[in-house]
């Protein structure tokens, strides 16, 4: 699909850990309603550019912006504001509340955080109170975690654990996630769910996702688009088939691409 006007927008950014440059001027656009993969080896300066985008650490010099606005070294609560939320590669779950209400948590405007709107407006309260608790049990349904709703997070493997942190992001109602590694400790066929489940989210709300991960045939044959990070610098950026034909990348990173097959 056309990835249209984007909505995120990386522009010369730098990152330095005590003489070590970890990312090196690098410059992309994510598009909005894409499902995007940033990828490249290990040290290629993924983590630390989600790190930046999401606000967890400042860029010493280029400008991030977030549908048009600068977002640039803004903390973490104000860019989750502006409609962009980062899932993290370990879930961070509450261990002593239940699946249900870890989801419920991550409902937006919710009226219950303004007391005297909650008493002024009992009815719409209780209206937007009922609204979250369908749309968290439809989240959980769809991530096969319906039958633990009423168990204790703690409970959970770690790849329950993961689909429940993914359940929460898009609970927020958000406009852009970014999914570090999504598929660690999850098995193939639950795999093909998780993108099954985000390619139905960017088609009913165009939420946008940009997503971290390993495995290539994942990333060939679900991403719009690839952004490639090779020792902090973006050396390529296209669709998977114009990543495939793209010799830097393959020189730099990927190898044999004979093996994709687009038609």
């Amino acid at each position: 699909m056309s990835i249209g006007i984007p909505i995120l927008e990386i522009a010369n950014v730098t990152k330095s850990f005590k003489g070590w440059r970890a990312v090196c001027g690098a410059s992309f656009d994510v598009g909005r309603g894409s499902i995007t993969a940033l990828i490249g080896p290990n040290g290629a300066g993924k983590t630390t550019m989600f790190d930046m985008i999401a606000g967890f650490s400042r860029p010493d010099s280029g400008q991030i912006r977030l549908a048009r606005h600068n977002i640039t070294g803004l903390p973490p609560h104000r860019i989750a504001r502006r409609g962009l939320v980062r899932s993290f590669q370990f879930p961070r779950v509450l261990a002593g509340m239940t699946v249900l209400e870890n989801v419920l948590l991550a409902a937006p405007r919710q009226t219950g955080e303004h007391l005297l709107s909650m008493l002024a407006r009992p009815r719409l309260a209780r209206d937007r109170e009922a609204l979250a608790h369908i749309a968290a049990k439809e989240f959980l349904r769809l991530f096969g975690l319906n039958a633990w709703s009423d168990e204790f997070a703690g409970t959970l493997s770690g790849g329950q654990r993961r689909l429940l942190g993914m359940a929460q992001v898009l609970m927020t109602e958000p406009e852009i996630v970014l999914l570090d590694e999504p598929l660690t400790g999850i098995g193939p066929g639950l795999a093909a769910d998780i993108f099954d489940i985000i390619a139905s989210a960017r088609q009913q709300s165009m939420t946008t996702f940009l997503f971290i991960e390993h495995n290539l045939d994942v990333v060939m044959r679900r991403a719009d688009e690839i952004v490639v990070m090779v020792e902090g610098r973006v050396i390529g950026a296209g669709t998977p088939e114009a990543i495939t034909s793209n010799s830097q990348v393959i020189d730099a990173y990927m190898g044999d691409m004979r093996k994709w097959d687009f038609q």
